[in-house]
């Protein structure tokens, strides 16, 4: 889906961006400071999906709303709740309040109904998850941006996880169960207590241990084997 954004503020416009980034099925083709600006593109320019602020200099996106016969479809970025009733009388998806995270990012989007020349869809929550390309982990007080198709595999060590890629090991305070959530829709299968592999790096699996990228071994609990081997298989 083409989509535009329009905002103000450098620093919104930079979460937007990152975001819309990390979802395979967006693709940013306009950023504007003000509905003016996106008006003239508009003319010239369709698109599919306007994130728009609604306290914006010239003209508040609610008014540039009121002025379309015929808007693309719109999710609203606001620091203020006060417009929430009246934005829905124009039948917009998703009304996300700053600051909000990726994951309620992604519900909005999920809204969404997905066009192709076939049949008419509804892109889901997860096909959007599937389709990250990077995550954020928190290790320390610094928040550090990791490929996620370069994670070979994150153990669980008492009070912290470790992060395993080709290249460097690093430490997150965020639980195993956190990341199980976070990548499950990312090929990443929980195969031990203390373990989750990306499957894409797996070689081999010889009895109760798999064989993964670099000559790494991955026990695999039994409370986890059928389950594991099953969605393998499948």
């Amino acid at each position: 889906m083409n989509c535009i954004i329009i905002e103000d503020q450098p620093p919104a416009q930079r979460i937007l961006k990152k975001f819309i980034e990390d979802i395979g099925t967006l693709h940013l083709v306009g950023v504007f400071s003000d509905a003016i600006q996106a008006m003239e593109f508009l003319k010239s320019n369709s698109v599919d999906l306007m994130f728009l602020d609604i306290h914006l200099p010239k003209i508040s996106g609610i008014d540039f709303l009121k002025t379309m016969s015929n808007p693309p479809h719109v999710i609203l970025t606001t620091a203020f709740s006060d417009y929430a009733l009246e934005s829905y009388e124009f039948s917009v998806v998703d009304y996300l309040l700053k600051p909000f995270s990726f994951q309620r990012f992604v519900k909005a989007v999920a809204k969404i109904p997905l066009k192709s020349s076939v049949k008419t869809t509804d892109i889901t929550e997860s096909e959007i998850q599937e389709n990250r390309k990077e995550i954020f982990i928190k290790s320390g007080y610094e928040h550090i941006k990791i490929t996620i198709k370069d994670i070979i595999y994150i153990k669980s060590d008492t009070d912290y996880t470790e992060i395993i890629t080709a290249e460097k090991k690093y430490l997150s305070s965020e639980p195993l169960r956190f990341w199980e959530e976070q990548l499950s829709q990312n090929h990443f299968f929980r195969i031990h207590k203390s373990f989750i592999i990306n499957t894409s790096k797996i070689e081999k699996i010889i009895g109760n241990q798999a064989y993964l990228t670099g000559d790494i071994k991955a026990p695999i609990g039994r409370a986890f084997k059928e389950n594991f081997m099953k969605s393998l298989l499948n």
